[in-house]
């Protein structure tokens, strides 16, 4: 496979063996000259073994695609990604592999186990591929890879792997300035270990001319002039705080600002014993979360989402505080009323743009392909049901299908790995005609045909929208920006223009800094991570032994009984906190029906979900991990009692004690004694 003169201009350093980042538009060619450039190291390479690292499992298929292509089938090519199943262990992999494509999680992981099978060190790859590497920044997968390379550097183990990064958006890391903008990028080229970030120069106007961006439009309307429905929900909203009787509370109801306020009110309302503040908060999220939903799509999908949620506590609890018995009366009081005005009420402005936009284009001659990007897998789910039901795309040959990600979240929407796969194949193949996506598919997705995009009233950064837009690979593409007229999402999109050419102008600063001041440079960045990163795990140490385990009681965080003892809990493969005490059994509740999760771990397998026995609070799951049923607790659904006082942590890696690790053959004496 021949490749263009600008991809031989930017490769040439690496043939050299040289760590470089190469920075190309989307659809330039990246996965193909790195493919190129593993075919030579291979060929040239005494004992060569290359990893390609992604950050999404989609890419772990598609990338396979073109270094198979590239490499000819004379060298063992082997993908390893989280949805496939039983495998033999990463180790015994990479050491048959000449090539392997994987996520980034998998050999992190590898590199941590202490499993023969499993275990994999850094040097034993003599080229590692980085594909997005501008995730290598602060606690990224990416960087905690990278950092244990530049501790190998630095400690002279040899030999050293060459590393090349692959991007499109560097980014400016939040800078403003061009002076910010650039301490970014040679963060990013310290990170990587990089002796050059490469563009073309002498063959620019080749590329510009193979890469040409799609025509960008800002779609905007105007704010609805009547809600009915949304003046009706903030009144409630109102009663709520009402009752809270806590004046200093801002009313700024459907923000993000107030999301977080009522978040960090539940969160200290825990943590002080307020029960009933902490049940006004989660209430309060809810009618928030309605009314984000109700800007962004319909009344009748934020209807359904609150009603949803008070089915699911009438449902799932078992005791009532005042608080809640109020809550629940206030909105039966008027869930009729709310019905009524969410399905009669006016037509979302932003959605009648979406309907005139996808008329006109998939009205049009060809066979248009298109991807409309929003913000939450909710908005996703709603915006597929409207274009489902809207009566003016009946007569529209509109093909859609979500493509979300396919971790669980709090929204409890989510796509099976497998179903992504197989979206993304549908797509590519003219099956379906356009995907209704979250940020899942912004990087990387190379679908040729692809002609339209709409960024959905989205509030991101420069990297989102560059990424997003290099999505519409096809001639004469159009790019949709749809939002309300003056919002501070048109501000922003506005802001991420500028910051682009300031990312541009970062990019060339260093390209054209002095090579011994720029080395010199990135030495000092490298010591500096160094030191930094062990002072983060010094105080992470710290942290985790302020308390001896048994002196921290675990309680519900709900009706805050005392369940058990930090001394209880043990880690399952590094990540998963169960509770070992026989005893803690009288505490929960388990559902018959096992929780639905589309993969086939290792060594476990999902059961039933747990809940609290005293309120019917989640908990989280039962696992059955070889022949032992372990509950595995959610860190959302405990409060922790230490010696000076109850904290909410948000994850299990922050907990106050240490947690050690769960041992089966003890585990399984311990139970024969007993």
């Amino acid at each position: 496979m021949e490749l263009r003169p600008y991809q031989w201009e930017v490769i040439m350093p690496a043939l050299e063996g040289k760590n470089i980042i190469i920075w190309l538009p989307t659809g330039a060619g990246k996965t193909r000259a790195a493919a190129y450039v593993a075919k030579r190291h291979l060929e040239t390479v005494d004992g060569a073994k290359v990893v390609v690292l992604v950050n999404r499992v989609h890419l772990v298929t598609q990338h396979c695609e073109e270094f198979r292509r590239m490499l000819d089938g004379r060298w063992a090519i082997t993908t390893l990604s989280g949805d496939m199943g039983p495998r033999p262990g990463f180790g015994h992999v990479a050491r048959r592999s000449d090539l392997l494509i994987c996520t980034a999680e998998l050999l992190q992981m590898a590199l941590t186990s202490p499993e023969e099978e499993e275990h994999v060190e850094l040097n034993a790859f003599s080229l590692i591929v980085v594909d997005e590497c501008h995730h290598t920044h602060k606690g990224t997968v990416y960087n905690s890879i990278l950092n244990r390379y530049l501790e190998h550097k630095f400690w002279r183990t040899q030999p050293l792997p060459q590393v090349l990064g692959l991007t499109a958006s560097p980014g400016t890391g939040r800078a403003t300035k061009l002076d910010g903008a650039i301490d970014h990028i040679l963060q990013l080229c310290a990170n990587l270990d990089t002796w050059r970030i490469m563009s073309p120069r002498n063959y620019l106007p080749q590329l510009q001319e193979h890469t040409r961006q799609p025509c960008k439009q800002y779609d905007l309307c105007h704010r609805r002039s009547q809600d009915p429905f949304g003046d009706l929900l903030k009144k409630l909203m109102e009663q709520v705080h009402d009752h809270l009787e806590m004046p200093e509370l801002n009313q700024n109801f459907g923000t993000q600002m107030y999301e977080q306020q009522v978040v960090e009110m539940s969160q200290s309302a825990a943590e002080a014993g307020l029960l009933e503040r902490r049940v006004y908060a989660l209430h309060l999220r809810r009618y928030n979360d309605a009314l984000l939903i109700h800007d962004t799509v319909r009344a009748v999908d934020a209807m359904a989402a609150l009603r949803d949620f008070y089915d699911r506590e009438r449902a799932t609890k078992t005791q009532f505080l005042h608080a809640e018995r109020r809550l629940l009366t206030l909105f039966d009081d008027h869930k009729n009323k709310l019905s009524l005005l969410a399905t009669h009420g006016p037509e979302n402005p932003k959605l009648e743009m979406l309907e005139q936009i996808l008329q006109e284009q998939f009205k049009s001659p060809g066979s248009p392909r298109g991807i409309i990007f929003t913000c939450t897998r909710q908005s996703a789910h709603s915006l597929l049901l409207w274009l489902r039901q809207q009566p003016g795309l009946q007569t529209v040959d509109i093909r859609a299908e979500l493509l979300i990600g396919a971790g669980h979240s709090s929204q409890g929407i989510h796509m099976t790995q497998r179903e992504q796969q197989d979206v993304i194949r549908k797509f590519r193949d003219g099956t379906l005609n356009l995907l209704v996506a979250t940020s899942v598919a912004e990087e990387g997705l190379d679908i040729p045909q692809c002609n339209v995009i709409v960024r959905y009233g989205l509030l991101t950064n420069e990297i989102s929208m560059v990424q997003a837009r290099g999505r519409a690979r096809a001639d004469k593409s159009v790019y949709s920006f749809v939002a309300i007229q003056g919002s501070r999402e048109v501000r922003r999109e506005q802001t991420n223009e500028a910051l682009e050419t300031l990312m541009e102008r970062a990019v060339a600063a260093v390209q054209e800094m002095n090579p011994a001041e720029y080395q010199a440079k990135i030495r000092d960045l490298q010591r500096e991570a160094l030191v930094k990163r062990a002072a983060q795990a010094a105080q992470q140490d710290t942290r985790r032994r302020q308390f001896l385990a048994e002196h921290v009681k675990i309680l519900c965080i709900n009706c805050t009984v005392a369940v058990g003892y930090g001394s209880d809990l043990r880690k399952v493969e590094g990540a998963h906190h169960v509770n070992v005490n026989p005893n803690f059994s009288i505490y929960y509740n388990v559902s018959t029906k096992p929780v639905g999760i589309d993969r086939v771990f290792k060594d476990w397998m999902p059961g039933g979900a747990i809940s609290c026995k005293n309120c019917g609070q989640p908990w989280g799951l039962q696992m059955i991990y070889k022949s032992v049923k372990l509950p595995a607790l959610k860190v959302c659904s405990v409060l922790l009692e230490t010696p000076r006082g109850r904290v909410q942590v948000k994850k299990w890696s922050r907990v106050p004690f240490p947690v050690p690790d769960f041992n089966y053959l003890q585990h399984l004496s311990e139970l024969s004694l007993d």
